[in-house]
């Protein structure tokens, strides 16, 4: 889409000077770069600027036309970058104090290499193909880089197919429930590149899988032309509803499941497809399962996976098969829906040169022109630096929200849910917050924002109880209105709401079904007025967060691509195709904005379902979605939030002990083997939740709160009430974490491979983590599992923090796993800092700090401390106490005070322990310290 006011000639550019010589293509210097015009590239125009020294933005146009519409989302930079252009054999070489930059002024590629010259990466090829959309022009695109064959990749947002390098891996770009999409790629190599675009994007492969129908296909009884699909209507007995041969898989969405045979029933059926495959070319062909249900999958009698969703909310398996041409391959699926009409599909992708399938390559359904950032650092968390530079700084989250969150589907009443929180209190277990999910409006009212008054008779009463007992409250909203409330009219009469889903009559699953649909957050107008309406029915009230739910946006659950797209479109922007993945952005952008103009005082607090590229400037958490309740969940949210984080969005959280609960755990007896499993699960689930940025419970019955999963005494009870008591110990060092999320661009939940860059050993593990610069974390997600496969990366060396046992770096070992434990290791050359033992976080000051330091090597820690409430922070209203430990002096020096706040602690205690090789020390024993007084000027301890 393209108005008069876009149509700007790149010709047009703020020139200083052009030139031509001979053949070669015209260039323009402009204020920060360069246009150059290709002599035989697939683009007319490329402009290369300097946003910083190491940041680098691309543009392409196929048209010799630039698209001035704002970038969603990056943010203004103003810096004036001093840089150099030359000429050499054909090529502009721009050269600025850490970066060198040259363009082929042929094609237009660009390369990129340090100050010193050496390669860092390079564009291999670009490509555009036009399309019309509702009347709307733009370009397919694409583009691919050459990198560095032995470099890690991460990033992309979050998936669930429990994948961790995305080095010659394809993932698809859209937002659903569960996946997140983040058009940013980070390398080992300390570089990154933030793909500028918003829609439906495919990162690698820019193919979309095919059917199976690509093989040769052979039944189980060894005819041609498709698979054996046998329909058993009872999954208990052989006997056979329909058996036919099916040629593809693919019941994927609402409309492909009306391929299904008609009038089966599937509430307690199985169904399975076998036979054979057999390809046309030799190599290695990547499927990808969709499936909800009990799904298993065979080729050549090897499992390839089992696993099971809910049927409402499908997930993806991936897996691969080296074939090779003319040879046969036996496959087998078999498929239990869950209750009710299911969703399953298997497709494929045929091979590709594997040096083709490593390179770094995105390709966009729809925009105007490709537009790119590449940024080089010195580390992965300068590129993160770079990113943040890019898109937007994060906010330091309200101190309040690094404490323990207790929720469940649902509260239904206020009594249920002050009585949650009244019995955490008379437990003495650790909550800060306690959250109201969706359905306390009355029934016919969804977006009303009203109240059900038979079962909130006092909501702002409610609310006042809830801070009486120190906790916060946080209440579901969504951008979805049913069509007879006054706030759908009030959207309507101004053009702001989509409306094909009125218009198709789209009922949701509340019983009898009705009718509504989303406003359009890319509207301004929208934004503001969606933030009055819930300003004056809810911020009123006392409400302390926002939960942002469906923000996909999930107009209709299990529609296909194309009929999302329909039912969100047009945009104040233009078409929903190119406008497919930001929708959450702008949303939060509305609450973020509108809180901040009433409000200046308070950070805002938003937990949103999906996110996109800049949303962590809009004090946004997101959250893994609503996942299954299965250990395999649990695996794959482990890789999906390092690489969210990695993406350069620093706060993640999921649903402690995943949300669809599989119905053998909903009817589990005491005694029964279903119930010590489910204890089991939410129990190593609650070790692992309790490190991440955010440690929050929510999902569906059974209820989750630790007393309603086990009694007092249980080994689960105590293990959750352990690591819930751990995490606020810990508060001193996790919101120093959180503090520097802003003052550093810090990245609290860390790949392996930010920290261990020069071990390649660690570039695919997914299974493990750092928290922080001291922890690392290994979750235990196999049931009845008492240990596990553990590597500790090459460094000074590694201490299990039960133990205090040293272990040398750069080996795997077998670490214990109790089931009231998980394994977890601090770096040696590390420091931690407990507080005091607290129910809340503002229940006294964090005074006496205990400063562990594991010793091997020189390590310094940043003691960050503020107001913990407001954003007197961004004034500089904060202080940091630098703890230096020299392994040398066996010395800990307590630096001075740096910065102020009002009511920080002019005095306070610190108690120093020291844990080596030759002195064990375990985090469950702090008794033995060293203690000096503090007044903020430097002081030393020495061992």
């Amino acid at each position: 889409m393209k108005t008069i006011k876009q149509l700007v000639l790149g010709l047009m550019a703020v020139a200083v000077f052009a030139c031509q010589q001979g053949g070669a293509s015209k260039y323009q210097k402009t204020e920060d770069g360069v246009v150059v015009s290709p002599t035989d590239g697939t683009a007319k125009s490329v402009r290369v600027s300097f946003v910083t020294p190491d940041i680098v933005k691309v543009e392409a146009s196929a048209d010799g036309q630039w698209d001035s519409t704002p970038s969603l989302i990056a943010v203004p930079v103003e810096d004036q970058v001093s840089f150099e252009v030359k000429e050499e054999n054909g090529h502009l070489v721009l050269s600025s104090a850490e970066l060198s930059v040259t363009i082929d002024q042929a094609t237009g590629h660009v390369a990129y290499a340090d100050a010193a010259g050496n390669a860092i990466m390079a564009e291999d090829s670009r490509s555009f193909e036009a399309i019309t959309v509702e009347g709307e022009t733009g370009y397919t695109m694409s583009q691919r880089f050459d990198s560095p064959e032995d470099e890690g990749l991460y990033g992309l947002g979050q998936h669930q197919a429990d994948e961790m390098n995305y080095k010659g891996k394809n993932e698809e770009l859209f937002q659903y429930n569960t996946k997140v999409s983040i058009p940013f790629i980070m390398s080992t190599e300390n570089y990154g590149i933030l793909w500028d675009n918003y829609s439906l994007t495919r990162f690698g492969d820019e193919r979309p899988y095919s059917n199976i129908d690509q093989f040769k296909l052979y039944g189980a009884d060894g005819k041609e032309g498709g698979l054996t699909a046998t329909y058993y209507d009872d999954k208990n007995s052989d006997h056979v509803f329909v058996q036919q041969q099916e040629s593809q898989i693919d019941y994927e969405n609402l409309e492909t499941v009306e391929k299904f045979p008609k009038d089966f029933p599937f509430s307690n059926a199985k169904i399975t497809w076998e036979g054979q495959i057999e390809a046309d070319e030799s190599g290695v062909f990547r499927f990808l399962c969709y499936y909800a249900g009990y799904t298993k999958l065979w080729v050549n009698g090897e499992l390839q996976f089992y696993k099971w969703r809910t049927a409402w909310n499908p997930s993806v398996a991936k897996f691969n098969v080296d074939m090779k041409a003319g040879e046969k391959y036996d496959i087998k699926l078999e498929w239990i829906p869950d209750g009710g009409v299911s969703y399953i599909g298997l497709k494929a992708l045929s091979p590709v040169a594997p040096e083709e399938q490593k390179q770094i390559a995105f390709n966009s359904e729809m925009g105007q022109n490709i537009r790119y950032y590449f940024m080089a650092g010195d580390d992965m968390d300068d590129v993160i630096s770079k990113y943040r530079t890019v898109t937007g700084k994060a906010q330091v989250m309200p101190k309040w929200s690094m404490g323990f969150w207790q929720s469940r589907e649902r509260y239904k009443t206020q009594d249920e849910l002050l009585g949650a929180l009244k019995e955490f209190r008379e437990r003495h277990i650790p909550i800060d917050n306690i959250v109201l999910d969706w359905s306390y409006w009355p029934k016919t009212k969804w977006g009303s924002h009203d109240f059900d008054l038979e079962r909130f008779p006092d909501a702002a009463g409610m609310i006042d109880q809830v801070h009486e007992m120190n906790a916060k409250i946080m209440v579901s909203v969504w951008p979805k209105f049913y069509k007879d409330t006054e706030h759908f009219k009030e959207f309507q009469e101004n053009g702001w709401m989509y409306m094909r889903a009125v218009e198709d009559s789209v009922k949701d699953w509340i019983y009898p079904g009705y009718i509504g649909s989303f406003y359009d957050a890319y509207d301004q107008g929208a934004r503001e007025l969606f933030w009055k309406q819930i300003h004056d029915k809810l911020y009123t009230k006392g409400f302390d967060a926002w939960w942002m739910d469906a923000s996909e946006p999930d107009i209709l659950s299990n529609a296909s691509i194309d009929y999302r797209k329909a039912l969100m479109t047009p945009t104040a922007l233009g078409p929903s195709t190119e406008y497919f993945n930001a929708y959450a952005l702008a949303n939060a952008k509305g609450i973020y904005e509108g809180q901040r103009s009433v409000d200046n005082d308070t950070r805002v607090f938003i937990l949103t379902r999906s996110g996109f590229a800049g949303i962590q400037r809009f004090g946004a958490v997101t959250w893994s979605g609503d996942i299954g309740t299965r250990w395999e969940d649990m695996k794959s949210q482990i890789s999906a939030g390092i690489n969210f984080a990695m993406s350069g969005l620093p706060y993640w959280t999921q649903d402690i002990g995943g949300f669809c609960v599989e119905k053998r755990y909903e009817n589990a007896t005491e005694g029964s083997e279903d119930l010590k499993e489910w204890r089991e699960l939410n129990t190593r689930w609650y070790q692992f939740g309790a490190f991440v940025p955010l440690f929050r419970v929510h999902g569906q019955f059974p209820f989750r709160e630790v007393y309603n999963i086990a009694p007092e005494g249980h080994p689960a009870y105590e293990s959750m009430l352990y690591y819930n008591k751990l995490r606020y110990k810990l508060m001193p060092y996790i919101y120093s974490l959180t503090g520097w999320t802003y003052t550093k661009d810090y990245t609290m939940m860390r790949g392996l491979a930010m920290d261990f860059t020069s071990d390649k050993n660690v570039y695919d593990i997914g299974d493990q983590y750092m928290f922080g610069p001291s922890l690392m974390v290994a979750p235990v997600y196999e049931y009845q599992a008492r240990e596990r496969e553990v590597y500790l990366p090459q460094s000074a060396g590694w201490y299990d923090v039960y133990t205090g046992k040293f272990f040398d770096g750069g080996q795997k070992i077998v670490a214990e796993a109790d089931y009231e434990r998980m394994p977890m290791f601090a770096k040696a050359g590390s420091i931690l800092t407990f507080g005091p033992e607290i129910e809340y976080t503002t229940e006294k000051p964090a005074d006496p700090i205990t400063v562990v330091v594991y010793a091997g090597e020189d390590v310094t820690f940043d003691l960050y401390e503020d107001e913990g409430t407001n954003y007197n922070y961004e004034k500089g209203q904060y202080t940091n106490i630098n703890l230096s430990w020299s392994e040398a002096d066996q010395t800990l020096t307590i630096g001075d005070r740096e910065g102020s706040f009002s009511g920080m602690l002019e005095q306070r205690t610190f108690r120093v322990i020291v844990v080596s090789k030759d002195q064990p020390g375990s985090i469950d024993d702090l008794s033995d310290y060293k203690e000096v007084k503090y007044d903020g000027s430097s002081t030393e301890v020495k061992f």
